[in-house]
């Protein structure tokens, strides 16, 4: 059973942590990393041992607290290790993806001002030298991976993980009760955490997450869909990602689930295999991408199988509509479902690594109904979530029993959610942020009564779930005046298996036209079996048959959308949307204004009459440089 913490009010993380290793002790496992092919466990009293030395090893170092201590790391049990050994001395954490590039790292250490960075590896540590000299109040650079740090032994700035770890066992003979004291000292409402939002509209902001936030949302999450101690979670998404921050500091320590890391991001299909997690949570563009490839193998299968599958698919779907609209499947659709579940759900399930889910959550950006409905055919419970970082992460789930692919569910225990007069969401609960690091005019503006401000447009439906209609900012309106989401239409864009991203315009326009980036894989694979040439992403784009396919899949999705929301031009764009080029956030989300600035006269082009468009345009190459190409960019036509 979940352990009942007393005085909950009282508790931070690194306190709630050492009431966990006290109940669950060296029975139960807290921790598993893989590496080398084989997984490696810490017990609850591992745990807290490894966080006990860490934070006296960055207290050795002189970090104090308040002082702030930036993250740069990969999902490996040192980011926790290391950020609750931070907090526990009083210290501020902040993690940065590591996909960042020098000149974001400056910015983030400058503008917090942070004393000390932990880095993954020399990747890390070489940004970091790079720009040294622009941030002095780093006074030390912690890294974990020795891989190829030999050479800068000699070098006072960098220090080993392992040295920090032995470091803090030599303070902790000295000063045995200094751990003891130093969480003692802490307070619930004490800053645990900043975390970067999004930045979609602009300069990200630092959302500042109390430990009581945080333990908050553990407490949600554990009553909501009863989490067990010895339960799994696979860490796969960043870090700096609100949702691994939510698990991995508040839900897993709240719960007592088992925090488990795969070997490396490629390895996370097998991972999944042997680990069975209970639940998953990730961006919706990992459930796109897998339905896609899901979707493009059995078109390359054989016949049989090809037509097994579709069978099952389509008994699948019987049966989810029919709970849709309130009602219990036939018998012969249930016999035939158990029958599929044997034959051709499971053996899919468990060789992508979901075999194991009891809940899959999909979150961070809208995403298709279809792909929900997709996945809940072919026997997993994938469903939507909803939330924000500034709510502590996810407070709206769906509901075992009541998935309903156009909604995101209801409020978890404890949250409230309403509507003010403009449609905007508002959210209260005891997870909310504490503010806005250093900008007490928007922390202002956050807020209205007590209740966060969303920055989303939505209403509820007539069984209490939440509709997002999308954000407030992008509602767009056409010539006449209709409004309506990009995001409805985009997502929708997205579930073919051969649109990786696409962007759509129309504020002010007589109709709507999209950017489209194709799936290089899926496109990739689908010309080969054509024998139609190619060598790379620009040349593969301007295939005659490509443009075809996509106008196919675009006149599909046509057929699915209200008249004032067809397409009807669109560019297959020459290069990938890039968050190194700022044109999406680390997350994956597009930054809407960006681009429509730096791709104006492409977009003004769909609404002229005109075949294609020279355009000039940047290239960044994989070692950096960036070069200029100058191509033709056809204007297409849509039907449907």
């Amino acid at each position: 059973m979940t352990t009942a913490f007393p005085a909950e009010q009282m508790l931070t993380l690194p306190r709630l942590l050492s009431k966990q290793a006290e109940v669950l002790g060296r029975d139960a496992v807290a921790i598993r990393e893989k590496a080398y092919g084989v997984w490696h466990a810490y017990n609850w009293e591992d745990y807290l041992r490894y966080v006990r030395h860490a934070a006296l090893g960055l207290a050795s170092l002189g970090v104090r607290r308040g002082e702030n201590v930036v993250l740069v790391v990969n999902n490996h049990p040192e980011w926790l290790f290391s950020e609750l050994g931070a907090q526990a001395i009083g210290a501020v954490t902040i993690n940065l993806f590591t996909s960042s590039i020098p000149e974001e790292l400056r910015t983030s250490l400058q503008r917090t001002q942070a004393v000390l960075v932990v880095a993954q590896d020399q990747e890390q540590v070489d940004k970091l030298i790079e720009i040294r000299a622009r941030i002095p109040q780093v006074r030390k650079v912690v890294y974990i991976d020795p891989t190829g740090m030999r050479s800068y032994r000699e070098e006072e700035w960098l220090l080993s993980y392992a040295d920090l770890l032995r470091a803090g066992e030599e303070r902790d003979r000295e000063a045995p009760d200094l751990f003891s004291r130093e969480i003692a000292r802490g307070n619930a409402k004490d800053i645990a955490l900043m975390i970067q939002t999004s930045g979609t509209t602009g300069v990200s902001k630092l959302a500042m997450l109390s430990h009581r936030s945080m333990i908050a949302m553990g407490r949600q999450w554990t009553e909501a869909i009863a989490l067990q101690p010895g339960e799994n979670w696979l860490s796969m998404s960043p870090p700096a990602w609100i949702v691994d921050q939510m698990w991995g500091l508040g839900v897993s320590l709240y719960s007592g689930m088992t925090m488990n890391f795969p070997e490396t991001p490629e390895t996370v299909t097998e991972d999944f295999r042997e680990i069975g997690p209970a639940v998953i949570i990730t961006a919706s563009r990992f459930w796109e991408d897998l339905a896609s490839k899901i979707r493009v193998k059995m078109a390359d299968a054989g016949w049989l199988k090809r037509r097994l599958f579709h069978c099952a698919e389509a008994i699948g779907a019987a049966a989810i509509s029919a709970r849709d609209n309130g009602r219990e499947p036939a018998a012969a659709t249930r016999l035939l479902r158990r029958l599929a579940n044997v034959v051709i759900y499971r053996p899919l399930l468990d060789r992508i690594g979901c075999a194991g889910l009891r809940n899959a959550y999909t979150g961070g950006h809208p995403i298709s109904p279809e792909v929900i409905r997709f996945f809940q055919a072919v026997g997993m419970n994938l469903k939507q979530c909803y939330g924000l970082t500034e709510a502590g992460g996810i407070f709206q789930v769906q509901p075992d029993g009541e998935v309903k692919p156009e909604t995101v569910g209801k409020p978890l225990p404890g949250v409230q959610v309403m509507m003010n007069e403009d449609q905007e969401v508002l959210v209260k609960s005891e997870a909310l942020f504490s503010g806005y690091y250093r900008d007490f005019q928007n922390t202002e503006k956050a807020f209205h009564d007590g209740w966060l401000k969303t920055g989303d447009a939505g209403y509820l439906d007539q069984d209490g779930h939440l509709v997002i209609i999308g954000r407030r900012e992008d509602i767009i309106k056409n010539k006449t005046g209709q409004a309506f989401s990009p995001d409805f239409i985009e997502t929708r864009l997205k579930f073919s298996p051969y649109i990786k991203e696409a962007v759509v315009f129309g504020e002010a326009r007589p109709y709507i036209t999209a950017m489209v980036n194709i799936d290089m894989e899926n496109v990739g694979n689908w010309a080969e079996e054509r024998l139609i040439p190619f060598t790379t992403y620009l040349d593969l784009s301007q295939q005659p048959a490509v443009e075809e396919l996509v106008q196919r899949e675009i006149a599909v999705i046509n057929g699915q959308l209200p008249e004032m929301m067809k397409i009807r031009k669109f560019l297959l764009l020459y290069k990938l949307l890039d968050a190194d080029d700022e044109e999406l956030t680390r997350t994956g989300k597009v930054r809407r204004r960006f681009i429509y600035g730096v791709y104006l006269p492409l977009i003004e082009a769909m609404y002229r009459d005109v075949e294609q468009v020279e355009t000039r345009g940047k290239v960044r190459y994989r070692d950096g440089r960036i070069g200029e190409i100058t191509t033709n960019v056809r204007i297409l036509t849509t039907s449907g």
